[in-house]
This record gives C-alpha cells, structure tokens and sequence, in this order.
C-alpha cells in the first residue's frame, strides 16, 4: 500500500500537510503586499494561534498532521550533496544575478547548525541586513530601495497550490506568479528524495518546468475515475490538456474523464476550489455567481488517434452535469445563501472553499456564520476555526491543507 493516495474530495482522512505561518508574514510590508499577492498584512502571532487551532481539528480527528519545512528538511537531511543542490537551486531561482552574492547567501544557508532552521529561513526571505558584511555591489543594489536579498513566500501557508496528490502520484504545479514559483521547489525536493515520500518516487503527473501555469486549488477529484479542473486566472488550458494526456497515456492511472471548468478569470475567482468545494456524497458549496457565469468541457482520450484528446463542450447547467456524471441528485449550497450582500462578503472570506475530513463533515472558517448556518441545515456537520488573521490571505480551509492519504470512500 503506498502513502498517498487521494481519489475523492471527501474520503475520511489520514494524513494531511499543512505549512504553519511563519517569518515569511512578518516580512510583508505596506509597500510590498501588492507584489508578495496579498491584500493585507496578517498579525503573526494570532495566525500561529488560529493555524494550531486548524491543525487541533485534524489531530482530533485522528489525521496525521505533517509539516511543509519538517518534510524538506528530512528530504535534504538524506545527503550532503541534496543539501548542496537545493541551496544552489534556491539561490539561482530566488534570481540573485551577483555571482559573489551568490557564493554569499550560500555560506549564509551552511552556517545553520539546523536544516529545519534553514529551510524556513529560505521560506521567511532574507534579509540585507541578516547577510555578513552586505555591501551594495550591483547597480540594482544602489537603486532599488528593497530589504531582501531573496524574497519572502507568505503564501505558503496554502500547501493546496504548489503541487497536488492524484491518486498515488504527485502533479508539481507550474506557478502562475513568479512571486510563487519557489514554492513549488519544497514539493520537488519532498517527492524526489525523502525516505518515506520520496523512496520510491512517486509518479509525476505535471511538472514544475513545463511551460503552462497550473495551481492545486483549481484540481478537484470527483470520482476515481473523474477529475475537475478549473480555468481560472492561475491555470491555462494547455496546462489541462497536458496534464489529462499524462494521466490518461503516459502513467497507468484510472482516470477517464477530466471536466475543465471554465471560470471568470479574477481575483475572487482565483481558483475553482474558491468558488466551488464538495462537502458530501451529494452536495457541494458553491459562489452564486458560478452558476451563471461557468462553461465546462469534457476531455477523454482520443480512440482513433493515440496521445490525442476528444475535447467536448457541456452544454447543460452545472447542477445537470454535476448529477449526470456523478449519477446522483445533488445539492448546492448557495455562500452567504440568497442575501446578495452576505453571499459577497462571505465569499470575500472563503464561505465556499470548505476542507473536508469526512463525508458530511468539513472544516470552515468561523466568521462565515450565514455559510455556516446554511450548511448546518443541510445536515453537514461542520468544525469551526478562528480566522480574523488567516483569511487576510484570501485562502480558507482547503487552500490552507493538501492532502497526502484519503480512505477509498467510493
């Protein structure tokens, strides 16, 4: 039996990764925010606080709980030469252009006694300040007034996007922003060469070098045998059908069907899981907006031309495609229910984007009350935690965790 393995949205679940909040929101300032992908500058330390609260539920639940920087540090920790490689590959890809600087940020990482340590230090950005004797050297250095020598990943903490459990295998996800594109480096390196997830590799599904963005929150396992992916403002359709060709030609998988979801491409419908989370057998949030606004297509392989895709517009509301290719009834549970104004400030927190930990029982963000409620009503049971800090991010339950075992509930 292997050690991943996600073919629903709603299995009971075993084992999850979280990253918990670290210095890289410390480092978020005013003038940077809009570049680092946020709104707002989250307060760290109620962030931890509400962050250990969501690892809490899970723990309570019996999942096991495991940590983005733990799981690179025990992946580099396998040797001397892995650890060499990843400081190189962080220093180059970080685009530090000064070979010198370079050389220097590289004994910077070797002095910590500690790979952990190190590790969340490349997660929290360095500092010029943090560098020994940092002298401005380049004409960039005497102009642009900026603190870091690499920058900060505040993003992180939603271990959704950088890369994806299919299956039994492993989609490394292509950013959309080069201000994410490191993050998916950690995923690599876990993948590649640690002891327990690393050893045998896993099947790579989609690559970080590939040329076409795609982000985890757009990918959503409906049935074994079917996946939706969203076309969002982080995901290109190349990316899809690239993806759909490895999975249906190239690793011996059992997925028949992917249907892509053709989503309006903005910041509040920055992923498909932002819009649209399931959180039963038969019922599904949704943004209300989605229902008037989506166009999806189903891919399947192509009969009569190996490698190729059948590409097919689906041309029937989302409640019909949901119940004809789920094959039962299904419910949508409206964010924020009928109240325009409700639906768009709890959409605004993430009200749709539920985590499940079981059939019926999800986790969501407790200032989503009306959301909440809803679901309650409809016979979900649900587990609330605080969020004043970490929805500061624009992420909720599900971009905040990814998944690494889910019992075959289907």
């Amino acid at each position: 039996m292997g050690v991943l393995n996600v073919k629903s949205e709603i299995g009971k679940l075993k084992t999850v990764l979280l990253h918990r909040p670290g210095m890289e929101i410390e480092n978020l300032t005013p003038k940077w925010i809009e570049t680092l992908l946020f709104d707002d500058i989250p307060w760290l330390d109620l962030a931890v606080k509400e962050h250990d609260a969501f690892a809490e539920v899970f723990r309570s639940h019996g999942v096991e709980v495991l940590y983005l920087a733990d799981l690179t540090a025990e992946a580099i920790d396998q040797s001397p030469l892995i650890k060499d490689k990843f400081i190189s590959q962080f220093i180059s890809e970080a685009n530090v252009t000064s070979e010198t600087l370079s050389m220097v940020i590289a004994d910077f990482l070797r002095s910590f006694p500690n790979t952990k340590t190190m590790v969340e230090k490349t997660m929290a950005g360095i500092r010029k300040t943090e560098i020994p004797h940092f002298v401005k050297r380049t004409l960039s250095d005497h102009i642009r007034d900026y603190p870091f020598v690499t920058d900060p990943l505040p993003n992180l903490y939603f271990t959704r996007d950088p890369f994806s459990i299919i299956e039994g295998g492993v989609a490394i996800s292509k950013m959309f922003s080069q201000t994410r594109s490191r993050e998916t480096i950690y995923g690599e390196y876990i993948f590649k060469y640690h002891p327990i997830y690393g050893q045998p590799q896993p099947p790579f599904y989609y690559d970080r070098n590939n040329l076409s963005s795609i982000e985890g929150g757009d990918i959503m396992i409906l049935t074994p045998k079917i996946l939706a992916i969203g076309v969002s403002q982080r995901t290109h359709p190349a990316a899809i059908e690239k993806l759909a060709k490895n999975l249906f030609y190239t690793n011996e998988t059992s997925f028949e069907k992917i249907l892509a979801f053709d989503i309006p491409k903005s910041r509040s419908f920055m992923h498909l899981d932002t819009v649209l989370t399931r959180v039963d057998y038969d019922k599904f949030t949704i943004h209300n907006e989605l229902n008037h606004t989506i166009k999806i297509f189903e891919l399947t392989r192509n009969p009569n031309h190996f490698g190729k895709l059948l590409v097919k517009p689906i041309e029937r509301p989302l409640k019909s495609i949901l119940e004809h290719y789920l094959d039962r009834k299904i419910t949508l549970i409206s964010c924020g229910g009928n109240d325009v104004v409700a639906s768009d400030r709890e959409q605004w927190n993430d009200g749709a984007n539920t985590m499940a930990i079981a059939p019926g029982e999800v986790i969501v963000y407790q200032r989503n009350h009306v959301t909440n409620d809803i679901l309650c009503h409809n016979g979900i049971k649900i587990n609330a935690i605080p969020s004043s800090e970490l929805s500061r991010g624009r992420g909720g339950p599900r971009c905040m965790s990814m998944p690494f075992y889910r019992l075959d509930n289907e």
